[in-house]
């Protein structure tokens, strides 16, 4: 059995109530644009190389105490 067969098979027994949501949820699958999204990620990737504080680390202490948190 193929793949597709198999993916077939398993979406015929998909409750009615779940359909819209597989349905959006394939289209957003074929939808996804691979280069754009290793665009957005290469943006990340470049912004976080050039913040001057990466790996500017705060203990938890000091971090509750800028948030107020009082444990």
């Amino acid at each position: 059995m193929s793949t597709r067969e198999r993916i077939v098979q398993l979406i015929d027994q998909v409750p009615d109530y779940c359909l819209n949501n597989l349905q959006s949820y394939l289209q957003g699958m074929i939808a996804a644009d691979e280069a754009a999204d290793d665009a957005y990620c290469e943006q990340l990737h470049q912004a976080y190389e050039n913040d001057p504080d990466r790996g500017q680390f705060m203990s938890e202490d000091e971090l509750c105490k800028e948030l107020g948190i009082v444990l």
